[in-house]
């Protein structure tokens, strides 16, 4: 019966997690280029009390074994990279990727850093920047004089200036990774590379794989709130179980306490 309360006792600590993890994604829902995650889990040791084939006599043997389970335990959080709804915006600066890819940006201790997030602005030298104030890389500076920004499916960026022609500024360029479940996420809709996502892979949008950018779009979240929500009331029943064999063996434990001769 010790064994019911440790072994309930990691099914509460599991299903704890994956509330603390359907909560962040329900807390993103409306995050631009926001990822859902999943917890995963695996069962921890088993104690064999006798193994599957084991002989009960002297021409036969046990079929299925005896043994004894001893809970789960948190194993990974997975985040998913499924595309999310594209919104129409209408600013300019906005871009949406239509596919694969990541949007290059330098931190300030240089460091460059990946993101699906492309709310872009202007800061004060004209470069394209995150909402934090990220310069986007290949820096890409955008004339005073400049009338109209227009950004190709490719990435090439092309400015219309006072006296009405056409300057191409430069091209947005795009990363991807073997294994984007790898990357580490920094908070601030951004990620990093590891040595479980691979190196980045550079690229031109709309080729190769990468997706096409979309001006005057955003990706929204791919949070899906129905699976979330279905998700939360398994986590709520499977704790509220757990919780129910803690106290059923606790009540076991009591009466073997109280039993006289």
């Amino acid at each position: 019966m010790l064994g019911s309360l440790s072994t309930a006792a990691t099914g509460m600590s599991a299903q704890q997690f994956m509330m603390d993890i359907i909560s962040n994604n329900l807390a993103n829902v409306n995050t631009t280029g926001y990822k859902q995650s999943r917890a995963e889990f695996a069962s921890l040791a088993y104690q064999d009390i006798f193994t599957a084939g084991t002989p009960t006599s002297q021409n036969t043997q046990s079929p299925t074994g005896l043994y004894r389970g001893h809970g789960v335990r948190t194993v990974a959080t997975n985040r998913l990279f499924t595309l999310g709804n594209i919104k129409h915006t209408g600013n300019p600066l906005d871009l949406a990727i239509g596919g694969d890819g990541f949007f290059q940006v330098q931190l300030q201790n240089g460091q460059v850093a990946y993101t699906r997030d492309g709310s872009f602005k202007l800061d004060g030298q004209g470069r394209i920047v995150t909402s934090d104030g990220y310069i986007v890389v290949p820096n890409i500076v955008i004339p005073s004089d400049a009338t109209s920004v227009d950004i190709a499916p490719n990435g090439t960026v092309t400015v219309m200036g006072a006296n009405g022609t056409p300057t191409q500024v430069g091209s947005i360029t795009l990363v991807k990774f073997l294994n984007p479940a790898g990357l580490n996420a920094l908070g601030d809709n951004l990620y990093s590379a590891t040595s479980a996502s691979g190196q980045p892979i550079q690229g031109v949008p709309n080729q190769d794989g990468f997706g096409a950018l979309r001006q005057g779009y955003l990706e929204m979240s791919n949070v899906d709130i129905i699976q979330q929500m279905v998700g939360m009331i398994n986590a709520q029943r499977a704790y509220e179980f757990d919780a129910r064999v803690i106290q059923t063996s606790d009540q076991m434990l009591q009466d073997t306490a109280t039993l006289k001769r």
